[in-house]
């Protein structure tokens, strides 16, 4: 398996930009609901995990430690991904959920 510093950087690029952007418009706004506050709690706690696994990655000789911490690496992406989709695609309302 191999790392792809260059495509894993843009990527995270993107979605780093994307949350500054979400995060721009909230303070403008002047809120910050309870939610918020935690989403943007989880994302700085995702972020310095992205970090430290970046910068361990970088040092990191033996196959096996590179590729588990690619998994870390790849598992915080997409959790910062999936929160990022979540902001933008609203939640559905269910027929059932409706009716009370």
């Amino acid at each position: 398996m191999a790392w792809d510093g260059d495509a894993l950087a843009g990527q995270t690029e993107d979605v780093l930009e994307r949350q500054q952007i979400a995060a721009d418009a909230r303070a403008v706004r002047g809120t910050s609901t309870p939610n918020e506050r935690a989403r943007s709690a989880k994302f700085e706690s995702l972020r310095v995990s992205r970090s430290r696994l970046m910068t361990q990655l970088e040092a990191a000789t033996n196959p096996s430690h590179r590729t588990v911490l690619e998994r870390g690496l790849k598992s915080i992406n997409d959790q910062m991904a999936e929160d990022e989709t979540s902001l933008v695609t609203p939640r559905t309302v269910r027929a059932d959920d409706s009716a009370t």
